[in-house]
């Protein structure tokens, strides 16, 4: 599981990087994977400093880069 959670932050951390700050909705919309799987990628990125994440609305977060 270790394999794939590292795999999904990369492939959060590319689509970041390459189209900016982004909702967990659009994230979501771009990269098929399972919600869960992208969560726990988040949570991988955010504790390592890589990214911020704040609320966006009632039911969505905003994400961006720490560069």
């Amino acid at each position: 599981m270790k394999n794939v959670i590292g795999e999904a932050a990369g492939e959060i951390w590319r689509y970041l990087s390459n189209n900016g700050d982004a909702s967990f909705t659009a994230l979501k919309k771009s990269i098929k994977r399972n919600p869960n799987e992208l969560y726990l990628a988040l949570g991988w990125l955010s504790r390592e400093g890589k990214i911020e994440i704040e609320p966006k609305g009632k039911n969505d977060i905003k994400l961006h880069l720490n560069e």
